[in-house]
């Protein structure tokens, strides 16, 4: 049934025999255009949460986000780094495409991204936390009416930040809390329009302190090793070569270890200490989303608004022997996303989508979802149709990509294909001779934990054959041929520099 919203601002109207108050026609007529609502964390791995499986972490404000909405059970980052996430996310772009390969190389100003899309449909911005594009910059982005932001990582206590490109002052507090607190000022302010609010935590990136009140909650978990970090017989040397460094579980373990490499039973104990530290900062973030769905709900905004709640990308801890993340591993690759918006499901009809969806997935979403433009180009799609009807063309596999750093020399170049039910992983040596490091080859459904490398299995060879021909297609599909990369220089073992960890 049409509405005349004009109609229904001005007088009100009689509908279906019910008289709707002006309140309720503009939220009427707001419904074609939803608030948003995007919550990204950084480093939060794809079962730090509840309703993930997560046996110890409780995050019941982000679960209801789930039990109410969406929750995307196969979500994944095209490259598992902060920043060329950061920039998929914006523009839904693989990183090739949008040029921001590493932490320190800052977003393209001629690259349309969906919140300069919604700004320029009316849309009023607004982004307080995190950047992390341009290491050093805090000046105002494109697409942002309100941009509150800081240089390089941030700290979990007492944070300068700057504010819409002008002054720089200290806010004394808890990152997570501090974040949330400009987030809901911002929030209360009287508007005509709708908005688009991010929130760009530092929350659970290293090194992890969590708020005192949290700090020893998780001191009755016995958490050991992975089971898969002593199965390295059939992985890649470079794996086994990680093992002591800046990545690996017998290194300093982001700090938390101080002597080290240490190989004992006893060093297990930092390994412990980190995890802990790494939930407690989510308990906080979980916190801040239960304050933000409070004052939506308050604000009567709560039915219009797509919620959205995230991460940049995974996180090894401890897998194969591995911390951080860069490789194309699950912990890796894999990251939570929980929408809630009875625009896609009504609150009380949750859905589990299962179909393997993308960070390149969010900007043409979004758009879809606001009424507005698309952007001119996108590696990504839509996923309305396929929560709303189930969309039969919708992929079965798609391919990840991750170049060399020389600033963290412990990860090779990563090209890899991921299907629904197999991951085939290369690691070309970037001066286009053939790969020097072993491949990975794992059948997801029978081995979640990729324990067995099946890459030397004869019996494999024709499966082999035609994943590598169709990571090819896709990579070519995706423009990214002839595909370059930086030289391979070997797996190091020294630390990187204090500045950029």
């Amino acid at each position: 049934m049409a509405i005349d919203c004009t109609a229904l601002r001005s007088t009100g109207a009689r509908l279906a025999g019910l008289v709707l108050s002006l309140t309720t026609a503009a939220q009427v007529c707001a419904a074609s255009r939803p608030n948003v609502v995007f919550i990204l964390t950084d480093d939060q791995r794809w079962d730090a949460l509840s309703c993930a499986g997560n046996p110890y972490l409780q995050t019941p404000n982000i679960d209801r986000l789930a039990y109410e909405g969406v929750y995307f059970q196969n979500h994944f980052c095209t490259t598992s780094l902060c920043s060329p996430s950061r920039a998929s996310i914006l523009g839904g772009l693989y990183a090739h495409a949008h040029g921001v390969v590493n932490n320190f190389t800052e977003y393209p100003p001629d690259l349309p991204t969906f919140p300069r899309q919604l700004q320029a449909a009316g849309y009023e911005t607004a982004y307080f936390g995190k950047w992390h594009m341009g290491e050093d910059n805090d000046d105002k982005r494109p697409g942002f009416d309100t941009f509150v932001t800081h240089r390089g990582q941030g700290k979990y206590f007492d944070t300068e930040f700057r504010f819409s490109g002008g002054e720089r002052r200290t806010v004394a507090g808890y990152y997570t809390t501090v974040v949330t607190d400009l987030a809901l000022d911002w929030l209360r302010r009287e508007r005509d329009r709708p908005f688009l609010l991010m929130i760009g935590h530092k929350a659970p990136h290293s090194f992890y302190f969590p708020e005192p009140k949290y700090e020893r909650m998780f001191d009755y978990a016995r958490i050991p090793y992975p089971e898969s970090a002593f199965f390295l017989e059939d992985k890649p040397t470079w794996i086994k070569q990680r093992l002591t460094t800046w990545h690996g579980i017998y290194g300093p373990l982001f700090d938390w270890r101080k002597d080290f490499p240490d190989t004992s039973a006893k060093g297990m104990l930092a390994f412990e200490k980190m995890t802990r530290a790494y939930w407690g900062t989510i308990l906080t973030v979980d916190d801040s989303v239960g304050r933000l769905y409070a004052e939506l709900q308050r604000l009567g905004q709560l039915d219009n608004t797509l919620f959205i709640f995230t991460s940049d990308n995974g996180l090894l801890n401890g897998e194969h022997g591995m911390v951080d993340k860069r490789t194309a591993h699950e912990p890796s690759i894999r990251i939570p996303l929980v929408v809630r918006y009875p625009g896609l499901t009504a609150p009380h009809e949750p859905k589990v989508i299962t179909a393997q969806t993308l960070t390149i997935d969010f900007a043409p979403s979004i758009l879809d979802l606001c009424g507005a433009e698309p952007l001119p180009k996108t590696h990504g799609r839509s996923w309305k149709q396929l929560v709303q009807s189930g969309d039969p063309t919708w992929r079965t596999s798609w391919y990840y990509e991750y170049n060399y750093e020389k600033q963290f020399p412990y990860t090779p170049n990563v090209r890899a294909i991921r299907t629904d039910e197999w991951k085939f992983i290369r690691y070309p040596h970037g001066d286009g001779s053939a790969d020097r490091h072993l491949a990975e080859l794992y059948h997801l459904p029978s081995d979640p934990q990729e324990r067995h490398n099946l890459i030397q299995d004869p019996r494999q060879a024709g499966r082999v054959a035609e994943l590598g021909a169709e990571l090819d297609r896709l990579i070519i599909a995706a423009g990214a041929g002839p595909d370059t990369m930086p030289l391979d220089e070997g797996i190091k073992g020294e630390l990187p520099d204090e500045k950029i960890r």
